[in-house]
């Protein structure tokens, strides 16, 4: 056996402990350079797939509460429906951004590629609807009304339509029972947008962005309540999206239903009457401007006095909601918003604005006696009234000698209120006031809640106009600067007036002080606010806060929060003045201008009280307006362009009140015909499970013609042409020196 030297062997152990050393040197190097490649270099990278390796939210949308009428019909509930939707994300992950998946599936619906391919687009300023205008990230519907067999298709079909689900779906539905669309009081919903999201992010009811959202109406209103909350189930995934286990879930919460004091019964019998109203008006001949009247919108309004519930409210022209159910087509929306569509939108009983011409009169009433006229004094009511040489004539130029406020009333004599309007305005100091102006026909109006919203719970209500010296101030600041440019002494009518403003636009002259007084010029109204000021004539001086809402009641019925009536001023009117205001409307009634109207009504069992009002409009037919209240209900109706109140708004008004009443055209009482003889007090029933003690309606039957369409004009009408005054800077412009008053 040889021997190995010491010294060798000592060498081959430090060669393989350096080469150890390098080995583990190595190794830490390897290790610690792949340590800085993850953390450092690609550690965002990593970090973004860990996340992956988290939560995902799966939502399970709320079903949206029903809003019920006073009796617990539905107006808007939900049904199952098969919607097809497509997911946008998925679509532009593709090479051509989806559209051969969208063209496939347009074939299967039986729609164009451009109608499929304009619905998941997102809208912006440049982008006409139909567009997307929620969360580019939610599913959007394509269609909500899709057969079973397309379903199918789509779904056994899933490698031709990816990003594509077809799935039965709770959607809103807005039933219209008996007819009663209430469209403009209930609204519509659409999906809830990025920005919104972002904005109540960190509210106590944030949104989801699956959600759908009230837009106007109703369901803006108590879009909260509405909405309930949606379940949310969180799953704990890998960077694969495989679940690896369930992190926590959250059932959904049905929302509320909202029970209105909508009766669904009257609300068909006043949209119907508004129409058909409108339809008369058009066949009757204005012999002021020689062609039919157009009678182009007109809105009615069904009131409690007591509470300022909103019984029955409708707009014309009007709409049906269930069009923006599941997206809106372009040729749906250009119906409800193009040039020619008249806006069916708007809700005229709160957002149509108009002068209200004689039904105005009760406040410049209230006015005298506040001033210190004696009611009961005896005041001329010539066929007109001079200022300056202008002149103010009574409607179809009649007089009626000496009479009291009331009969001034009864026979709707304006000339009276414009001797009692000019006296004041020269009282406080005409063009030039006092410091101390008492301005009582224009205080009066404020005190009585015009100029200013009602407060009625819903969106957008409009204030109307008081055109007192504040507002003219104001106007005119706001105004000259055109006025000065387009106004000429000499030029046409337009520019005489224009050329009026410029220089004194801000001074209240005697001529819009005089037209003021009669429900002219430039005061307007809604008919909203006339309903409420007549109700709180009606319940004795109580002015309310209007209301649609009557309770909101959760889904098992267990939990309900009533919506009290709000009382929110009263009339400046005396005990004794209410009485003898309340006696001249009576007079109206039963022996004024709207007596004709209601020839054989039983007075003795329920006492009507009645105004009418025709509002001359500078360039447009005149405005008919009809307000009118009993002890348990004001009606109030007014048709743009229809002619006389009560010759347009009269028959429809009576016919409410008959099928309120159980009455027949002769007065003859039938109970089992009544639909509401006194208001709903008890509220609807709601069912543990959700179901809901709802009674059947029954279509509304109108009743037969009786008078023809030559009637609309009132009585003795005669069509006289309104005579032509010069312009005048001393008692108001020409347009507003020309008026023959209103019946």
């Amino acid at each position: 056996m040889t021997n190995i030297p010491e010294t060798g062997r000592t060498s081959r152990v430090t060669i393989r402990l350096v080469v150890l050393q390098v080995l583990v040197f190595s190794l830490l190097l390897t290790l610690g350079g792949r340590l800085w490649y993850l953390q450092i270099r690609n550690g965002q990278e990593y970090t973004d797939e860990a996340k992956n390796n988290h939560v995902q939210q799966v939502v399970q949308p709320a079903v949206r509460g029903s809003i019920l009428d006073a009796r617990g019909v539905p107006l808007a509930d939900n049904e199952t429906k098969l919607v097809v939707s497509a997911s946008r994300t998925e679509l532009m992950k593709m090479k051509d951004d989806g559209k051969a998946v969208l063209a496939r599936l347009a074939d299967v619906l039986d729609m164009s590629p451009k109608d499929v391919a304009d619905k998941v687009r997102l809208c912006d300023a440049k982008t006409p609807q139909p567009c997307w205008n929620g969360s580019p990230y939610q599913p959007i519907p394509v269609t909500s009304k899709a057969t079973t067999q397309q379903a199918l298709q789509i779904r056994e079909r899933a490698e031709d339509f990816p990003g594509i689900t077809a799935e039965p779906t709770a959607v809103r539905r807005y039933a219209a029972p008996g007819k009663a669309n209430t469209a403009q009081v209930l609204g519509y919903l659409s999906p809830v947008t990025d920005a919104e999201i972002e904005k109540a992010k960190d509210s106590d009811s944030p949104y989801l962005r699956s959600d759908q959202v009230g837009r106007s109406g109703l369901e803006r209103t108590y879009d909260k309540d509405l909405r309930g909350k949606a379940g949310v189930t969180r799953y704990e995934v890998d960077n694969l999206g495989r679940v690896i286990g369930l992190a926590k879930a959250d059932k959904a919460k049905p929302g509320a239903n909202v029970v209105t004091s909508i009766d669904a019964r009257v609300q068909a019998v006043a949209e119907y009457e508004l129409l058909d109203a409108m339809k008369e008006a058009r066949k009757a001949f204005d012999k002021n401007t020689n062609t039919n009247y157009k009678a182009d919108a007109g809105a009615v309004v069904v009131m409690e006095n007591k509470t300022g519930r909103v019984v029955a409210m409708a707009s014309n022209p009007t709409y049906d909601p269930n069009a923006w159910v599941g997206g809106i087509s372009g040729k749906d929306y250009a119906a409800l918003t193009g040039k020619n569509s008249n806006f069916p939108l708007l809700n005229r009983a709160i957002q149509g604005q108009a002068a209200p011409g004689s039904i105005f009169k009760v406040i410049p009433t209230a006015a005298a006696v506040n001033a210190g006229y004696d009611f009961n004094a005896s005041y001329p009511c010539p066929s007109s009234y001079s200022i300056g040489g202008q002149t103010f004539t009574n409607y179809e130029s009649k007089g009626h000698g000496n009479i009291s406020l009331g009969g001034a009333l009864e026979v709707s004599c304006d000339t009276v209120y414009y001797a009692l309007a000019h006296q004041q305005w020269q009282r406080d100091g005409g063009t030039k006031p006092k410091k101390d102006a008492k301005d009582w026909f224009y205080k009066t109006a404020h005190q009585f809640g015009l100029g200013k919203e009602t407060g009625i719970d819903l969106p957008n209500e409009v204030p109307g106009r008081v055109p007192d010296r504040q507002w003219k101030q104001r106007f005119w600041e706001a105004n000259k600067d055109a006025w000065c440019k387009q106004g000429k002494k000499d030029g046409d009518f337009v520019q005489k007036i224009a050329f009026e403003n410029c220089i004194d636009g801000n001074r209240m002259r005697a001529g819009d002080s005089v037209n003021y007084s009669i429900g002219q010029g430039d005061t307007l109204v809604t008919p909203i606010q006339m309903a409420s000021i007549y109700a709180a004539i009606g319940n004795g001086g109580t002015l309310h806060t209007p209301s649609v809402g009557k309770a909101v009641i959760s889904a098992d019925g267990k939990q309900v929060r009533e919506i009290k009536p709000e009382v929110r001023g009263k009339l400046p009117i005396t005990a004794a003045t209410h009485k003898l205001i309340d006696g001249a409307l009576e007079g109206v009634a039963t022996r004024g201008t709207a007596a004709w109207r209601f020839q054989g009504w039983p007075q003795d069992k329920i006492p009507m009280h009645a105004k009418t009002g025709t509002a001359e409009v500078y360039g447009k037919q005149t405005t008919s307006w009809f307000a009118t209240y009993t002890e348990d209900y004001s009606i109030v109706m007014t048709i743009s362009q229809g002619g006389t109140g009560s010759g347009a708004s009269g028959p429809a008004v009576r016919k409410i009140y008959n099928a309120l009443y159980g009455l027949d055209q002769t007065g003859k009482f039938d109970p089992k015909k009544a639909l509401l003889p006194e208001p709903q007090k008890n509220l609807p029933t709601i069912q543990p499970d959700g179901s809901i003690e709802a009674p059947e309606i029954k279509p509304y039957v109108p009743e037969p013609k009786e008078q023809p369409a030559e009637a609309l004009a009132g009585p003795g009408a005669n069509g006289t042409q309104r005579t032509a005054g010069p312009a005048g800077r001393g008692a108001g412009t020409a347009a507003r020196d020309t008026m023959q008053g209103s019946d």
